[in-house]
């Protein structure tokens, strides 16, 4: 816990506003910046709030540019599951920013190796990612890293756990249709990034934030890295507070 500023809001559209108060306060000063996104419905209210802020023209989208964390492997960008999708229906389609300033990793790329390093490139080339968003796993992931015995630096290919399987099986007909991989910003571009801004709710993280920024930096927690970044700003409600 040695830089992270801490809010802790009353519920999930408190969480927004003060997350997207981080993002207004970036784009007013740097139109053009990079910023990176995360999936999944914890960042829904951040983005219902986002568009509300463009739409009120207090924020400015058209010089913005964004990268995404990951991606399942296998799926489609117009899969009802992927992403890019997600992105396209909570974000991009409400907002001005320009198609070819969004990135999500290809889940269908023949060469992924080349395909995550020209990822990497691409960041490289906007200058780096301004601001990060993330959320948490269960078990500490931020991405798609999940717990291993080291930290993986770059963009990658992950298996996914049965963890991570289980907790995604609500948004596909069934646990066989989950994807078992899927492609992730590693550990080290998630770290280069000049400022970090968590959003959690749910009593269901309370141990794994106290695991996170009051525990041991490891590995096998792969948010607990975060404790080393000198600009992180944690957005969590009452009920996941660990303290």
């Amino acid at each position: 816990m040695i830089h992270t500023r801490v809010i802790v809001v009353k519920n999930p559209d408190e969480m927004g506003v003060k997350a997207a108060d981080q993002f207004e306060a970036l784009i007013q000063s740097k139109p053009a910046c990079v910023i990176g996104l995360a999936t999944g419905s914890t960042p829904v209210p951040l983005y219902k709030e986002l568009i509300s802020r463009e739409k009120a023209g207090k924020i400015d989208f058209s010089r913005v540019r964004s990268a995404n964390l990951d991606e399942y492997k296998g799926l489609a960008p117009d899969h009802p599951q992927s992403y890019r999708k997600f992105m396209q229906e909570n974000l991009f389609d409400h907002i001005s920013i320009k198609p070819e300033n969004t990135i999500v990793p290809d889940g269908l790329a023949e060469d992924v190796e080349a395909m995550c390093a020209a990822y990497e490139e691409k960041i490289e080339a906007w200058g780096g990612v301004d601001l990060q968003l993330l959320g948490i796993g269960h078990d500490g992931h931020i991405g798609f890293n999940e717990p291993e015995d080291h930290f993986p630096t770059m963009t990658h290919e992950v298996k996914l756990t049965d963890m991570t399987i289980d907790a995604n099986k609500r948004f596909f007909e069934s646990i066989d249709d989950v994807p078992k991989y899927a492609i992730s910003m590693g550990i080290g571009t998630i770290m280069a990034a000049k400022q970090i801004v968590m959003v959690v709710t749910g009593a269901d993280k309370k141990d794994i934030l106290h695991k996170t920024f009051w525990g041991p930096v490891t590995p096998e927690v792969p948010a607990s890295i975060l404790q080393f970044h000198p600009n992180v700003t944690l957005i969590c409600d009452e009920a996941a507070y660990p303290l």
